[in-house]
């Protein structure tokens, strides 16, 4: 029989994110159950919720970016014990048998993955409930062991913005000895700035703001272009081999493009809310690649988590009780964050 545990969520799509209770399934042989400790914030939790994206469900409770400390596991599991920190991203099952599955590319399942929240549960029926709670129970094979050495708030943010753009980064082999880009410093953009730096890539963040120049130095992009400078801008023609555009926001694809070499790509993870239009000389010309990833795998997941852990990286957070979750989805959207929310799921308990 599935117990009760304290969340926070929305009623409808204009309602404010309150209170409530949902289910929570007993740990059955391959479960991992976990206390939340901290729940990244991310701009989908809003889309969701809000009924921004089609096909939410009511109520919604957000949130795909969890740390916890396990309580109890399934007699067959073997990753985590009682005790240990681990994580749940944005993705709690898959069908497991299809192609993409098979290769370790879960968000990519070809019947659907179950995602953390606002998917079809597979257990105890309805749609599942994200981390915006106390507890959370996911199979161990879609849990994550969180190293030892990162600061937890700020890991949290890595479950969903920290492998999207480390995602296509590996995927495309960026590493030393190229020129990268990274369109906009936000939540998504300061991690691509992080990894790319990491990878050993000379980074060149654009971004709009004059005020993110300074930000955009410290977080390690070797240079800042100030997107709406046409000198600026027009100098960088055809000088990078990759370009990971983060930004959500309505932008000028074929600007970017210009600014690709010969077979040069790039790759959106932002998602803005109308289509981007390309133009075909923007790409056929000097043969660019115009692409698109989304998250990773668990594996992939997995290695970003040690690689983080190796190399000392984690989000830069605000953090905050869940009682201001509401405040802090209206900074997001005005962009008044440097550069992530996190909530300290220790404050539901006051809720």
């Amino acid at each position: 029989m599935p117990t009760q545990a304290k969340a926070y969520g929305a009623a409808s799509a204009s309602s404010k994110l309150a209170p409530l209770q949902i289910p929570r399934r007993e740990p059955g042989p391959t479960d991992v159950e976990m206390d939340v400790l901290f729940c990244g914030v991310c701009h989908s939790d809003v889309h969701t919720a809000r009924g921004e994206w089609p096909g939410t469900v009511y109520a919604c409770v957000p949130g795909h970016e969890v740390i916890g400390r396990v309580t109890r596991v399934g007699a067959k599991v073997t990753k985590l014990k009682a005790g240990d920190v681990g994580a749940v991203g944005c993705m709690v099952d898959s069908c497991r048998a299809c192609p993409s599955c098979r290769k370790g590319l879960e968000q990519f399942c070809q019947t659907g993955a179950t995602f953390t929240y606002n998917s079809p549960d597979r257990h105890l029926g309805g749609h599942t409930y994200g981390g915006y709670s106390s507890r959370i129970v996911v199979d161990e094979a879609f849990t994550l062991r969180v190293p030892s050495g990162l600061d937890l708030a700020a890991t949290a943010p890595l479950l969903c913005a920290g492998i999207t753009t480390y995602s296509p980064l590996r995927h495309w082999k960026v590493g030393a000895g190229q020129r990268v880009g990274v369109v906009g410093l936000g939540g998504l953009g300061h991690m691509g700035v992080k990894f790319a730096r990491a990878f050993g890539a000379h980074v060149v963040l654009f971004t709009t703001s004059p005020a993110k120049v300074a930000d955009g130095l410290r977080l390690g992009a070797h240079e800042v272009v100030v997107s709406t400078d046409p000198a600026a801008m027009a100098a960088r023609a055809g000088s990078l081999d990759f370009i990971l555009d983060c930004v959500s926001a309505q932008h000028d694809l074929n600007a970017y493009l210009a600014l690709l070499k010969v077979d040069g790509t790039l790759c959106l993870v932002g998602v803005p809310e109308k289509p981007l239009s390309v133009h075909a000389f923007s790409v056929i010309m000097p043969r660019r690649n115009f692409t698109g990833s989304c998250i990773g795998g668990i594996a992939e997941t997995q290695e970003m988590l040690d690689f983080c852990a190796k190399h000392g990286i984690v989000s830069d957070i605000e953090l905050i009780p869940i009682q201001q979750i509401n405040e802090a989805w209206n900074r997001m959207i005005k962009q008044d964050v440097r550069y992530r929310f996190v909530i300290d799921m220790a404050s539901l308990k006051q809720a």
